[in-house]
C-alpha cells in the first residue's frame, strides 16, 4: 500500500512545528530577560523595602484599649414584679420588653448615639486633639476610632484606638461613664411618664367609680333591692373581673403597638388573649341574663325590669372597682420605679492603658511595598522584552512607531 503525498498536510505540519518552536523560544526568552534584569529587579525591590520601612518608622503607633461591661440581665421593673401578683395580668409589667431579643444591642445603640459622642468631645477636648474645626468632623473621627461589640456571651466590648495609650483607656472608660448616665436618665424619665399617665387614668377612673356607685344607690332606693345572694354576687364579680382584664390587655396592646408591628409575636399573643377573654365574657353575661337577684333558678322572662336594671348597675360598680384596683397597683409600681435607681451596668473589665501597640504593622507595610517593587520591576522587564521582540517584526515596528508619534502629539 502506497501513501499519497499531500501538500496541504505537509503545510499544516510545518506551521504547527513552527508555532511550537516560536512559543518555546518566547518562554525561554522571557526567562532570560528576567535573569538579565535580576539586578534591576533586586534594586527596585530593595528600594521599595527601604521606603516601606521608612514609612512604618514614621507612622505613629496606635494603641487599643478595651473595656468590658455586662448589661442588666433582669430587665423587669418593679411594676412587673408587683403586677405579677395579679395572676395573668402580671404580664402587663413586662410590656416594655416586648420584642427585645438581645438587650446588648440596645446598649450598643446608646453607645453610638450623638449625645454620648458630644459629651466625650467636650469632656476630653477632642476637637483640639483631632485638629477639627467642626464638631461633626470630631464625631466622625471618634466614631472611626471606636468599636462596640455585643457578644453572644451577653457582654459588651468597648474598644477605642488612640496614639496615646492613656488617652485610649480614658476614652473607653468615658464611654462606660456616659452610658451609665444616659441609662439612669432614660430610666427615671420613663418611670415619671408612666406615673403621670397612671395618675391621670386613676383620677378618671375614680370619677367613673363614684358615678357608678351613685347610680347604684339611686337604683337601690328606687327598687328596694339591697344585696344579692352569694352565687349571684360571684357571677357579677367574675364578669367585672373579665371586663377589667380585657381593658388592661387592650392598654397593654396599645403600648406594644407603639413600637412593634402587627406581626410581632407578643402583639399576636395579646390579640388572641383579648379575643379569648371576650368569648369568656360573653358566656358569663349570657349566663347572668338568665338569672335574677335572690333566685338564680327563675327564668329571666319573669324578672321585673327594675331587677335587671339593678343587676346592670351593680355589674358596672364591680367593673370599675376592679379596674380602679388594677390602676392603683400600676400607679404604685410606677412610683417605686421612679424612686429607685436605674438598672446597674456592671463593669467586668475597666480599660487600662495598653502596653503594646495594636498597629500599624511594620512587617506588613515593609513586606507589602517590597512585593510591590518586585512585581513592578518584573512587569517592566516583561514589557521591555516584548517591545524589543515586536520591533524585530517589520509590521509591528511600524505600528509601534505610529503609536509613539500619536503619544508625542498628545503630549504637545
Amino acid at each position: 500500500m502506497t501513501m499519497q503525498y499531500s501538500p496541504s498536510t505537509e503545510s499544516k505540519t510545518a506551521e504547527t512545528a513552527s508555532l511550537e518552536e516560536a512559543v518555546g523560544i518566547d518562554v525561554i526568552d522571557l526567562a532570560l530577560s528576567l535573569l538579565q534584569a535580576k539586578r534591576l529587579i533586586a534594586l527596585w525591590t530593595t528600594i521599595f523595602l527601604a521606603i516601606g520601612l521608612g514609612i512604618s518608622l514614621c507612622l505613629k503607633p496606635v494603641f487599643t484599649a478595651t473595656a468590658v461591661i455586662m448589661p442588666p440581665q433582669q430587665a423587669q421593673s418593679v411594676a412587673g414584679t408587683l403586677l405579677g401578683q395579679l395572676g395573668s395580668l402580671g404580664s402587663l409589667g413586662a410590656a416594655s420588653e416586648l420584642g427585645l431579643k438581645n438587650p446588648g444591642d440596645m446598649y450598643v445603640g446608646m453607645l453610638q448615639s450623638r449625645v454620648i459622642a458630644d459629651d466625650l468631645i467636650d469632656r476630653f477636648h477632642l476637637q483640639s486633639i483631632y485638629h477639627t474645626k467642626l464638631r461633626t468632623d470630631a464625631r466622625r473621627v471618634l466614631r472611626g476610632y471606636s468599636d462596640f461589640e455585643a457578644a453572644k456571651n451577653n457582654l459588651i466590648y468597648i474598644r477605642v484606638k488612640d496614639h496615646d495609650p492613656k488617652q485610649a483607656a480614658a476614652l473607653a472608660n468615658g464611654y462606660v461613664d456616659e452610658l451609665q448616665k444616659m441609662n439612669s436618665d432614660l430610666a427615671v424619665g420613663q418611670a415619671s411618664q408612666r406615673r403621670l399617665f397612671y395618675d391621670q387614668q386613676l383620677a378618671e377612673e375614680k370619677k367613673a367609680l363614684t358615678a357608678a356607685e351613685d347610680s347604684l344607690k339611686e337604683t337601690q332606693e328606687k327598687t328596694g333591692l339591697i344585696q344579692l345572694n352569694g352565687q349571684a354576687e360571684m357571677t357579677i364579680r367574675n364578669i367585672a373581673s373579665a371586663r377589667a382584664e380585657i381593658a388592661a390587655r387592650q392598654v397593654e396592646l396599645g403600648v406594644a403597638q407603639t413600637y412593634a408591628t402587627d406581626q410581632n409575636p407578643s402583639v399576636i399573643r395579646l390579640q388572641q388573649e383579648i379575643s379569648s377573654l371576650k368569648t369568656q365574657l360573653e358566656i358569663l353575661e349570657d349566663k347572668q341574663q338568665h338569672m335574677v337577684p335572690g333566685d338564680l333558678q327563675i327564668p329571666g322572662g319573669q324578672v321585673p325590669a327594675v331587677g335587671l336594671e339593678y343587676l346592670r348597675k351593680l355589674r358596672e360598680v364591680r367593673y370599675h372597682e376592679s379596674l380602679f384596683e388594677l390602676l392603683a397597683k400600676q400607679r404604685e409600681a410606677a412610683s417605686l420605679d421612679e424612686a429607685k435607681s436605674a438598672p446597674l451596668i456592671q463593669v467586668v473589665d475597666p480599660a487600662e492603658a495598653p502596653e503594646r501597640k495594636s498597629g500599624p504593622s511594620r512587617v506588613l507595610i515593609t513586606a507589602g511595598l517590597g512585593l510591590a517593587g518586585f512585581f513592578l520591576s518584573t512587569i517592566w522587564a516583561f514589557t521591555k522584552h516584548l517591545l524589543a521582540e515586536m520591533r524585530q517584526i517589520p509590521g509591528q515596528a511600524v505600528r509601534l512607531e505610529q503609536l509613539r508619534r500619536e503619544l508625542s502629539l498628545g503630549k504637545n
